[in-house]
């Protein structure tokens, strides 16, 4: 009894049949895996402690680039206004002109308590939710 100990070429060619279809196998089940245990970005964050409520003083105006928001103490109550723009999201700026703000995108203006003055933005800034918490700080909430 003599053993073979050559490959016939119809055994190499469903060897390798086999063994890529096995590694295409894997290589699919690992993309299966990874896309099923993806994790999205949990996006900015939501709530801002922008200090103490001292730094805001009556007929202040601050901006804080980190919220985006302008943080304003009319008699002191302590409002914000979003400086996303409401046309497309363009982070609005301080118009040099005047109190309000413009978009430097498409150009729309608002007034200093965000109410449209030019377009094309339709509607006004978004008020923001403010608090002040028992140690006098002041938080801004975007959502």
């Amino acid at each position: 009894m003599s053993m073979k100990s050559e490959l016939s070429r119809r055994d190499f060619i469903k060897l390798s049949t086999r063994t890529l279809l096995g590694l295409g196998a894997v290589l699919g089940l690992g993309g299966l895996i990874r896309f099923f245990s993806y994790e999205p970005d949990q996006g900015p964050p939501t709530v801002f402690d922008l200090g103490d409520a001292g730094s805001f003083p009556i007929g202040s105006r601050t901006i804080r680039g980190e919220v985006p928001a302008v943080i304003i103490n009319q008699d002191g109550v302590i409002v914000a206004y979003s400086l996303t723009c409401t046309h497309l999201g363009c982070t609005i700026e301080k118009d040099k002109e005047s109190i309000g703000f413009t978009c430097p995108c498409h150009g729309s203006a608002f007034d200093e308590t965000g109410k449209v003055i030019n377009g094309p933005a339709q509607d006004p800034l978004k008020a923001l939710r403010v608090e002040t918490s028992g140690e006098n700080r002041v938080i801004v909430h975007t959502e």
